[in-house]
């Protein structure tokens, strides 16, 4: 009799631990709203005033509708990385040649930065934009993140060394995310406050969204992950149409899938 009552309780135990890894486990059905066909190398996103940013051969360029504004410059090689946090002010970073460029809503240059030719030496692996005419920086010389004054061309650091290198990044105006080789995610203040926001899961692709949300994609499916206030760690998957994809971005509810062909845009609903 005690054994079937033990059993009987282990039971219970066991369903209770199943009912609450179940609870956890969720599905996002995002609907989808638009779909285009995509002719660029490398499509990048939409800003909120409705334009659309892509790469074509080593081109940045910026359309809606009719209108197209394009740049490109040749001298300085392959475009590394665009941050288009501000349309008004949108950055284009060559790392083989150590350099920035700042453009207007136009696609016009606004300045030109060679961190070579910086007083204080700087070889540049991660970029963003920051607050107050400044930019993020991570500097490979002394494994640093550091900001840039652009108009007075003054560089400070405000980190203090990364022991493990780099995998991934993402910067907002006030943040320097990172991901490191082990997938310890990080964050970094513009006060040089760096906190720990945990280990992340083995990804293909992955964009931030806060300090305790993301979606990443593994083996061509999409995943949203969140870490409430209790730490309570929560999976969803989001379920879309395509079966392969080359990249995604998310912004304001609404989910862009490129793939080589298309772009499809779905509304999402975040948890």
């Amino acid at each position: 009799m005690r054994l079937i009552k033990l059993n009987f309780l282990f039971f219970l135990f066991a369903l209770s631990i199943s009912c609450i890894g179940s609870a956890q486990t969720l599905t996002i059905n995002p609907v989808l709203i638009s779909k285009q066909t995509n002719t660029s190398d490398v499509f990048l996103g939409y800003d909120a005033f409705g334009y659309s940013y892509q790469i074509k051969n080593n081109v940045f360029s910026k359309i809606k509708g009719n209108e197209i504004f394009e740049y490109k410059n040749v001298s300085l090689g392959k475009i590394t990385k665009v941050d288009l946090q501000n349309p008004l002010k949108m950055v284009l970073f060559y790392e083989d040649f150590n350099s920035v460029v700042l453009l207007d809503n136009q696609l016009n240059k606004v300045t030109e930065i060679n961190f070579s030719q910086n007083p204080t030496p700087i070889v540049v692996s991660a970029i963003g934009m920051s607050t107050q005419n400044q930019l993020w920086i991570y500097n490979t010389l002394n494994q640093q993140i550091g900001l840039f004054e652009y108009l007075k061309n003054e560089y400070k650091t405000v980190s203090i060394p990364l022991t493990e290198q780099i995998k991934y990044y993402q910067t907002d105006f006030n943040t320097f995310y990172w991901i490191d080789k082990k997938n310890n995610w990080y964050s970094c203040t513009i006060f040089g406050k760096i906190t720990s926001l945990g280990k992340i899961p083995e990804f293909d692709k992955i964009q931030i969204i806060s300090s305790s949300k993301y979606i990443f994609s593994q083996a061509n499916k999409l995943f949203l992950k969140e870490i409430n206030k209790s730490g309570v760690e929560t999976i969803s998957e989001i379920k879309i149409l395509e079966k392969t994809f080359d990249n995604f971005d998310y912004k304001e509810q609404i989910l862009s899938i490129f793939t080589a062909a298309e772009i499809l845009n779905y509304k999402i609903v975040t948890p």
